[in-house]
């Protein structure tokens, strides 16, 4: 039993929403700040920006009430651990936060020169596919860095105010839901990054064999470490190309994919949906987390135009656009849902018996 189960509901409750608008508080802070020091070193980096109407700003607020509202309830209900809303890297974020701030004079002057084909000398970077190496984020050697690995997960959370971990949990209900007579499902998470919707899985399929596959070693090598430290029994952990997926066909119960095909240009994404499809088992559950798009808000264009001004994401824009349904019903899925949770949105979908 942990702290937070012995605290009254209600105080549970007070802690957990004391602690997300704490988290929103520190966000909205640092990037104030970061917009001041930004002018003083580096001005050239300033990029036009569209401005947030009053109106786009009170419903960006409803929306994430929204979102801390449904995630207190799936806890509450217990579709997931109450404990997982806890479970946040305060510490480790404390201690990288420092390591954020060095880092970011190089990504302010990446962004002033439009250098985002940047890597150190001893990545090699000549066995990933060319969308690949690119400076995301303008981060430090893109995806295939240290450096980005530690930062990545603390810079997501500044960027979404503090609400990274609950829109990504939005998945852990349908799936759920989907694998409800799996006592021991086998479950993939493509594009694990630093391994958090791991983290989320495990403990919501304590039962599940987990699987966890990125094109990035040092993401790999840092989910490990981060799973482990947290006491997380580490899942297999591949590396490899999600356009290629490394399993057998017919092999997994359920697949996650989270903050992936916005980075993707479309051919690619098309393949990776067709590959998770292959390695699906009849019946089995693909589900997507990802942005918004613009027809989800439109109303919300202007903040949607504005990310790929700040930060360097080549076929964002694209992925804005483009027609989801359709190509998942091109990659044989059925019985497509798809839900908008505040900055981002989900796909359900079945592979058919």
């Amino acid at each position: 039993m942990l702290l937070i189960d012995l605290l009254p509901p209600d105080w549970q409750k007070s802690l957990y929403f004391g602690q997300q608008d704490g988290k929103a508080a520190l966000s909205l802070a640092h990037k104030n700040l970061n917009n001041q020091l930004r002018k003083l070193w580096a001005p050239d980096s300033m990029p036009a920006m569209a401005s947030l109407a009053p109106e786009l700003l009170a419903s960006l607020k409803t929306a994430r009430e929204e979102l801390l509202a449904e995630d207190w309830q799936d806890a509450e209900t217990g579709v997931y651990p109450k404990s997982l809303l806890f479970e946040d890297d305060w510490l480790r974020w404390a201690q990288t936060y420092p390591q954020l701030w060095l880092d970011q004079v190089a990504v302010w002057e990446r962004m002033a020169a439009k250098d985002y084909r940047s890597f150190a000398p001893e990545i090699d970077v000549q066995s990933y596919p060319d969308y690949y190496r690119q400076n995301f984020h303008y981060q430090t050697d893109g995806y295939l860095g240290e450096t980005s690995a530690t930062l990545y997960d603390l810079q997501v959370e500044l960027l979404f105010n503090g609400t990274a971990e609950a829109m990504r949990r939005r998945l852990l209900k349908p799936l759920k839901t989907a694998l409800a007579d799996k006592k021991t499902p086998r479950l993939l998470d493509v594009a694990c990054g630093g391994g958090v919707t791991l983290k989320h899985l495990a403990r919501t399929f304590p039962q599940a064999s987990l699987a966890g596959l990125d094109l990035s070693p040092a993401y790999l090598d840092y989910a490990r470490r981060r799973l482990e430290e947290g006491g997380v029994t580490a899942p297999q952990l591949f590396q490899g190309n999600a356009e290629e997926l490394p399993f057998r066909d017919d092999w997994f119960d359920g697949i996650t994919c989270v903050y992936l095909f916005h980075e993707l240009p479309p051919q690619p994404r098309q393949r990776v949906l067709e590959e998770c499809y292959r390695a699906l088992k009849p019946g089995g559950v693909l589900v997507i987390l990802d942005s918004i798009q613009l027809k989800d808000r439109p109303d919300w264009a202007p903040m949607l135009e504005n990310f790929p001004r700040l930060f360097h994401e080549p076929y964002y824009r694209n992925y804005t656009e483009d027609d989801f349904l359709a190509r998942l019903e091109k990659a044989g899925f059925s019985q497509i849902q798809e839900r908008r949770h505040c900055f981002s949105k989900s796909w359900t979908a079945l592979k058919p018996n």
